[in-house]
């Protein structure tokens, strides 16, 4: 039976899996993701090829040898040329992981970014499936801790070697300083964090995350209502630049901050509308594959080496 391994490295967790030939995962789990200053790619191989061992060896008899993996980090990842050009999570910078991934397992490793490759997922497996088969440009945003985007035009993906879909870190009107050294970024205003952050400080109530944002925001707490508004609409003024780029038919909003529903979505498509003009006016809506979206991604891009290697 052709059977894949897959992973999706994080900045703080790394989800693994093994998936069958169609794409259905297989014991999904998840670990703390190695930090090592001094050699930091190096222990992430180490690491995964641990994950992978420890797989097959929970498989047992029911496991035969795979046929790729599938690998998926953050940060700044050239696909082109398999280097993780830079990760400020992590620590690398121009670390050959494709080829030091498929050295350690013997096996080809189809290699990406975990963002745009989970935006493929959306596409192929997920929300896109509903849609239909003629969206040739979309974007999916990934809205959590940070901000990143996946972008596609004419139905390709747009990477500019690992440097396009940054959405996080482009300006908004009334965004702060950020901790990359620019000010005004759409992370400071949009995301989960700092919608937390911002009503922790201007509040002085202990806010673990935006969920507790918006229960205040139902409970008629104006401060709260003000802040989540405010994220709506920085998140709008972004999303109507993608449309002035690639004019996408549709956008697909994943990340923790998608779990607030249409507490999110029906005021961010009305911000939307409000923003545009004659540009087309895209379809909002949310992502279904969840956590798993990553590995999903992962297992597209070892089908795609197993294919090209055979």
């Amino acid at each position: 039976m052709t059977s894949y391994l897959l992973f999706d490295v994080g900045g703080t967790d790394i989800k693994y899996a093994r998936s069958d030939a169609a794409g259905n995962l297989l014991d999904v789990r998840r670990a703390p993701t190695v930090r090592d200053a001094q050699n930091p790619a190096g222990a992430l191989i180490k690491q995964l090829r641990a994950l992978g061992d420890e797989l097959l060896a929970a498989a047992g008899e029911e496991s035969t040898q795979p046929q790729a993996v599938g690998l998926l980090v953050c940060g700044i990842v050239d696909e082109e040329t398999g280097h993780g050009v830079y990760s400020a999570n992590l620590g690398w910078r121009d670390a050959p992981l494709r080829d030091l991934a498929s050295q350690a397992f013997g096996l080809p490793v189809g290699f990406g970014h975990d963002v745009g490759t989970a935006g493929a997922a959306e596409l192929h497996f997920g929300a896109g499936v509903d849609l239909g088969t003629k969206i040739k440009n979309s974007a999916m945003l990934v809205i959590g801790t940070g901000i990143a985007a996946a972008l596609f035009a004419d139905g390709r993906p747009i990477t500019a070697g690992g440097y396009a879909g940054e959405l996080g870190h482009a300006a908004v009107p009334g965004g702060l300083d950020c901790p990359c050294g620019l000010h005004g970024c759409l992370e400071t205003v949009g995301s989960a964090a700092a919608i937390a952050n911002r009503y922790a400080q201007a509040s002085g109530k202990e806010t673990p995350g935006a969920r507790e944002v918006l229960a205040a925001m139902h409970e008629g707490d104006l401060l709260a209502a003000k802040i989540w508004t405010e994220a709506v609409d920085a998140l709008a003024y972004s999303i109507t630049q993608i449309c002035a780029v690639i004019a996408p038919e549709v956008i697909i909003i994943g990340g923790g901050l998608s779990q607030a529903g249409d507490n999110l979505l029906v005021p961010l498509r009305q911000a939307v509308r409000n923003k545009l003009s004659y540009q087309r006016v895209p379809e909002i809506v949310a992502a279904q594959l969840g956590q798993n979206a990553g590995l999903r991604g992962a297992y597209l891009k070892a089908f795609k080496t197993r294919k090209f290697n055979s």
